[in-house]
């Protein structure tokens, strides 16, 4: 057997047909810096290949996994990669259900809950009955004798039977009637669909054309006069009374206007008054829009998301709700964290019986086990009803990480992405023991990873570089961490020597503007915190993960700022003051950028007006009558109709996901002919849209405007993106640095608030020390930076640090030390204080 996994001739993307070995059941980093062909080696040709020869091996057609462009690979073993995409869309799905934890949690309810009868209001037990019988069982198969429910066992009476089914927002036994399960319900928002100040004949009902107007106006006066009611059409509809802007919104047939005239039959037709009833003709429409999107989407903004009324959006039904064990339903333990939810099943074996433990007694171990590995990747913050949508890509990669863990399986390659990106050091180190596991029973574990600490503990590393995109690919140290460390050529190695080493700024600056003042702020786990912010400095943000920083600076500080400069009535989740210090508040999250799948890098920064503009001076396309618009895949005009400018075709194929082909009239290039026979240095715009940054760079050196663009966009690390790369294609860290190059770009840079999340996330040791760079000039530029942050060379360089503690969720929420990196080294109880005295 094969000791390694040998690649020979790869060369996906940017790799220049490299060769390199992968020893197994070892932990191997794969590093370099951001663009350098990392991710090409672990996925699109490593996974891509396990993939495609398990599936042969099998006898399965592959046709879906195209080989990659490698010679070969051999020693492989069965691949799992898990990587940072938190593809879960589903508003379903939450840290309890992907986990599994909420599955067992419902087994222990069905089992051990408490509830009272609705009769004589004593407590029953669920499983009174014998246990062979009830059995909680999803399909409730052996439950038939009690479809009807079971005596009560103190007054006789019937009382449902509660399973597992009943525990569950997602099965119609315990979902909410109202929300189905959802928590929320959709209602009509009454200022998009009518104008209270307005008549009918004003045009007051928006969605209503004038035969609208007309017809459904006269039906409404007709109905008046059958009811009884006035309503003029004359009139502004806030002047109407209230029974007729009732009838308005919900006709003829419903149940508001029956109980207002019970002992009256509905009009006949529509012309004398059978009116359907604005809300609730907009409910139909919208409940009969399921099989068609567009017509859905056309009248999604008539409507706002709620709170379920009759759940409150607790998602389960009442009886369901009213289940506990150890005094808390199974609503209430959904809203803690996994360290608390570990806390209640130890609770539960103190505080039942030996025989009663019987019966649950493997599902308390599973659950035991379970929650314990949660906790060793760093996620133990999280709570349970945590939609998986909200989800950062780190966390969701910890999540199936640690759902791997039990798994057991050996002689497997794992493929992680950056699995410490969002981590507090301290977790690192018990991130590095479940790697580790992974290895030593009987695993090899291939990590993307930047974090000198995961490198130094690797067994083997592999440095790619030596730059970005096409000035990388290749490989350029591979061997241990002393053999990297001795390679003269590497990056990394010199970080991990320390003969390169993180920016400093020339000093502490000197406050001289004030401060921003936060007030008792009480958001999420925030415990009635006041905090001040230097102005005019760089603050980092710190804390273990769910420790309350994105509360303070996203939750309280962002939402704030957006009230006061929005003149709208400010939060009640604190008192913020000082926003008067600042011309304006920009916020750079990890959200994708773009609102169109048809953003990119080039028109995101506002780089393609530049370039249309410059195209459409050119000779050839003055002779074409060529304009900027006929430069735009936007538009019509110049792009390639066929496609619609996007170069490529999408195929529905059923039961399998939709295939992207190349666009058989364009081949790829987007634009008509005659747009691309317009050529700038022997480049089409189509040509341009597929360089690199650093490539564009020497093509439009002599074009001030697009040339200073692309220079900030190298400053913050991105000179391997093309300009024509889509939006979607982004990590969270890269869309955060893009929008920080636009902001360098702009014409008025001071006096600005930034707030930031994590924007080191994906950055190789030398990228980072760009970054720093560009942040430092924008603060030295007279404006203030508060900085969400966990990379310590970045909390280092700081002016100010609060550190937030001391552990996340219900555990966090109190400033643990605020002061210099200096002042938070000296604090004993400061975790990264204590990180921070063992990086400098």
């Amino acid at each position: 057997m094969q000791d390694a996994i040998m690649i020979k001739g790869a060369k996906e993307n940017n790799l220049k047909n490299i060769s390199l070995s992968i020893p197994k059941n070892k932990l191997v980093v794969l590093t370099g810096v951001s663009g350098s062909g990392k991710s090409t080696i672990a996925f699109e040709t490593l996974q891509t290949e396990c993939q495609r020869q398990y599936l042969e091996s099998l006898g399965m057609v592959t046709d879906e996994f195209v080989k990659p462009k490698v010679d070969s690979i051999t020693g492989l073993s069965p691949a799992i990669s898990v990587n940072q995409s938190n593809s879960n869309r589903n508003p379903r799905s939450t840290v309890g259900t992907v986990t599994e934890i909420f599955t067992y949690l419902r087994i222990l309810y069905s089992k051990l809950g408490l509830r009272r009868c609705k009769h004589c209001g004593n407590t029953v037990m669920p499983n009174f009955l014998n246990d062979s019988i009830y059995n909680g069982a999803e399909d409730d198969s052996d439950l038939s004798d009690f479809e009807e429910g079971m005596p009560c066992p103190h007054c006789g009476k019937t009382i449902p039977v509660l399973t597992m089914s009943h525990f569950s927002f997602n099965k119609p036994q315990g979902a909410c009637e109202e929300c189905n399960g959802i928590g929320l319900t959709r209602v009509p928002n009454l200022k998009e669909i009518m104008s209270m100040d307005l008549s009918i004949n004003e045009g007051a009902i928006h969605l209503w054309d004038d035969f609208l107007t007309q017809r459904n106006g006269e039906s409404v006066a007709n109905a008046g006069k059958h009811y009884g009611f006035q309503a003029d059409l004359n009139k502004p509809i806030k002047e109407w009374d209230e029974v007729a802007i009732t009838f308005l919104l919900n006709g003829a047939l419903s149940d508001e206007i029956k109980m207002l005239f019970p002992e009256m039959k509905p009009p006949k037709t529509v012309p004398l008054g059978r009116y359907e009833g604005l809300l609730t003709n907009l409910k139909r429409r919208y409940s009969e829009s399921s099989n068609s999107p567009k017509a859905q989407e056309q009248l999604k903004k008539f409507f706002h998301e709620d709170i379920c009324p009759k759940c409150k959006g607790n998602r389960l039904k009442r009886e369901s709700a009213e289940v506990t064990v150890c005094g808390i339903n199974i609503i209430n333990l959904s809203k803690e964290s996994l360290i608390n939810v570990l806390d209640f099943v130890c609770k539960i074996q103190k505080e039942f019986t030996f025989e009663e433990l019987q019966i649950v007694a493997p599902v308390i171990e599973a659950l035991k086990e379970r929650l314990n590995r949660f906790l060793d990747v760093g996620v133990g913050y999280l709570s349970l009803e945590r939609s998986a949508v909200s989800l950062s890509g780190g966390e969701a990669q910890r999540l199936r990480l640690a759902s791997l863990l039990g798994s057991g399986l050996t002689g497997v390659l794992y493929v992680l992405d950056e699995p410490t990106t969002g981590l507090h050091s301290k977790d690192t180190s018990k991130l590095l023991k479940v790697l580790c596991h992974l290895r030593d029973i009987g695993n090899t574990v291939l990590v993307i990873e930047h974090d000198l600490d995961v490198m130094k503990n690797a067994d083997y590393i592999i440095d790619i570089g030596p730059g970005a995109g096409e000035y990388g690919g290749q490989v350029v140290a591979c061997g241990t961490v002393d053999e990297v460390m001795n390679t003269p050529t590497s990056l990394t190695g010199k970080y991990l020597a320390g003969s390169l080493c993180a920016y400093r700024s020339k000093g502490r600056r000197k406050n001289l503007s004030g401060f921003l003042y936060v007030h008792n702020a009480v958001e999420n786990n925030l415990k009635n915190i006041s905090v001040n912010f230097p102005i005019g400095k760089l603050t980092a943000v710190t804390g273990v993960s769910g420790s309350g920083k994105s509360s303070l600076v996203f939750d309280v500080i962002a939402f704030h700022a957006e009230s006061y400069f929005n003149n709208k009535k400010a939060p009640e989740n604190a008192k913020v003051e000082g926003f008067n210090h600042f011309a304006r508040v920009i916020t750079f999250d990890q959200n994708e950028i773009g609102r169109s799948s048809r953003s990119n890098v080039a028109t995101y920064t506002d780089i393609y007006t530049e370039i249309r503009n410059l195209f459409a001076q050119l000779p050839e396309a003055k002779k074409q009558k060529l304009t900027p618009r006929h430069f735009s895949f936007n538009v019509p005009g110049g792009r390639c109709e066929k496609c619609e400018g996007m170069g490529v075709m999408t195929i529905p194929m059923h039961f399998m996901p939709d295939a992207e082909v190349i666009c058989p009239v364009c081949r790829g290039k987007r634009f008509g002919k005659n747009v691309l026979s317009a050529t700038y240095k022997g480049h089409s715009i189509s040509d341009i849209l597929d360089l690199s940054v650093e490539r564009a760079l020497g093509v439009f050196e002599e074009q001030k405007n697009i040339f200073e663009k692309l220079e900030f966009l190298k400053k913050v690390g991105l000179s391997y993106l093309k300009l024509g790369q889509s939006s979607a294609t982004l990590s969270g860290g890269e869309a955060q640095r893009i929008k920080l190059a636009k902001e360098l770009g702009c014409s008025y840079c001071g006096n600005t608030l930034y707030l930031l999340d994590e924007p080191t996330t994906g950055l190789h040791p030398d990228d980072i020390f760009k970054l720093s760079k560009v942040l430092d000039e924008l603060v030295a530029m007279g404006n203030t930076m508060i900085i969400i942050e966990h990379n310590l060379d970045i909390i280092a360089m700081a002016d100010h640090v609060i550190d937030f503690g001391p552990d996340g969720g219900d555990e966090g929420g109190i400033i643990i030390a605020q002061g210099t990196p200096q002042d938070i080294m000296l604090n004993d109880r400061s975790y990264t204080g204590r990180c921070l005295a063992g990086s400098l």
